[in-house]
């Protein structure tokens, strides 16, 4: 970026609280300078030359950062394709999206590899959206809970293949799912800290007392809550239960309507801090594909009338999702949770869990990763690291 930002006439949604007729400046090296309500604004302080952006009383919120998502555009981590991740950050910038971490299925050790190589090969080479690092989906998850994940990928704990993960993600991986009751999982958990890797509690069997055993070695995040977990039962609350029931256990929602009915996500607002909630999308390559066979991890899918993802050959078989995040935020709105507690849900709590701490909010010293919502959250504008990208 050369010329600094000023976005005026905006409704800030900072990430944190709300600044109705604010503005925000974000220097020539692209990072957040000032946040400030407009009755202060004095032009004689904006450095000449500063490009102004107008946003019209328009919702202006963090850049969106999608942490859990396999594919969209017709891109997807399963093409193992350099091209293929810079295709996803070139879709992900029109929706709002200005960070994301590319999700990979674990699909036997040599397909790992290969993915992570595709997404470290793309970093750094991003016209759109931000690639934050690596989430890897498994593989050390239930087989009692596979969901979509290829059953023969499954693997008991084994830490040098944990290990081997991680070393050819060349430090890139940020987190990895797993099934807090397999065995040896206590190990696996104090090396992801060792490591740097966050885990989340996911495709899993576990009893409500395993989910404790989890939590008590630093598993505190989980995956697509309430999909492939143990169901809540009033003898044992098992997964759902536990997430439910612990203020700290943080957790991913698909708020697609599919994934989990409205009225579930809207009893978890009331019941668990807004801070440790995460929006998600968790979609595959079709999403938002315009032309061609609509595949996903090399099986044919359609999309179903309630707006998922489903197999050809099995139209009870939920394959995945078809979100995108600013629908999320959208859906969440009609549902009655507010827009500020929404995006902060797809912003502040993702980079706050995952440690990203140039991004997430609208405040003075991070990236002027910033986007421009109408009234249906359809973005107007998106800029990263102040430049305008939409």
């Amino acid at each position: 970026m050369s010329k600094a930002l000023l976005i005026t006439n905006a409704n800030l949604v900072t990430g944190f609280a709300t600044i109705p007729n604010g503005a925000v400046f974000v220097n020539a090296e692209g990072i957040i300078e000032d946040v400030f309500k407009m009755k202060r604004l004095d032009y004689k302080n904006i450095p000449y030359g500063t490009e102004v952006f107008d946003a019209c009383g328009h919702t202006v919120t963090p850049g969106l950062i999608d942490t859990h998502i396999h594919g969209c555009g017709g891109f997807g981590t399963d093409d193992m394709s350099e091209e293929s991740i810079l295709g996803m950050s070139e879709f992900l910038v029109k929706r709002g999206v200005t960070s994301f971490i590319p999700t990979i299925y674990p699909d036997g050790e040599e397909k790992i590899y290969r993915s992570e190589e595709a997404i470290l090969g793309a970093m750094g080479k991003e016209k759109g959206a931000r690639i934050l690092g690596i989430n890897i989906e498994g593989p050390f998850i239930s087989p009692k809970r596979p969901g979509a994940l290829p059953a023969d990928s499954i693997s008991p704990v084994d830490i040098d293949y944990f290990d081997r993960i991680i070393d050819h993600g060349e430090g890139h991986v940020i987190c990895m799912t797993v099934a807090p009751e397999l065995k040896h999982m206590h190990a696996l958990a104090l090396r992801a800290i060792a490591r740097n890797v966050v885990l989340l509690a996911g495709h899993t069997d576990a009893s409500y007392e395993n989910m404790l055993d989890g939590m008590e070695c630093g598993i505190l995040h989980s995956t697509h809550f309430f999909n492939a977990m143990s169901r809540l039962h009033h003898r044992n609350p098992g997964a759902v239960g536990a997430i439910l029931i612990n203020p700290h256990m943080a957790c991913e929602v698909i708020a697609d309507g599919v994934h989990i009915h409205k009225e579930l996500v809207k009893l978890l607002t009331r019941l668990k801090p807004a801070e440790n909630i995460v929006l998600i999308t968790d979609s595959l390559k079709p999403t938002g594909q315009k032309n061609g066979p609509l595949t996903a991890n090399g099986v044919e899918v359609v999309l179903s009338p309630e707006g998922a993802f489903v197999s050809k050959n099995d139209m009870n078989l939920i394959n995945g999702s078809a979100l995108t995040l600013d629908r999320a935020i959208s859906n969440m709105a009609r549902w009655g949770v507010s827009a500020d507690i929404s995006i902060q849900m797809a912003t502040a709590n993702p980079a706050r869990i995952y440690d990203f701490r140039d991004i997430g909010s609208i405040t003075p010293g991070k990236r002027g990763d910033l986007c421009v919502f109408d009234s249906d959250f359809e973005p107007v504008a998106v800029f990263s690291g102040g430049e305008k990208k939409l």
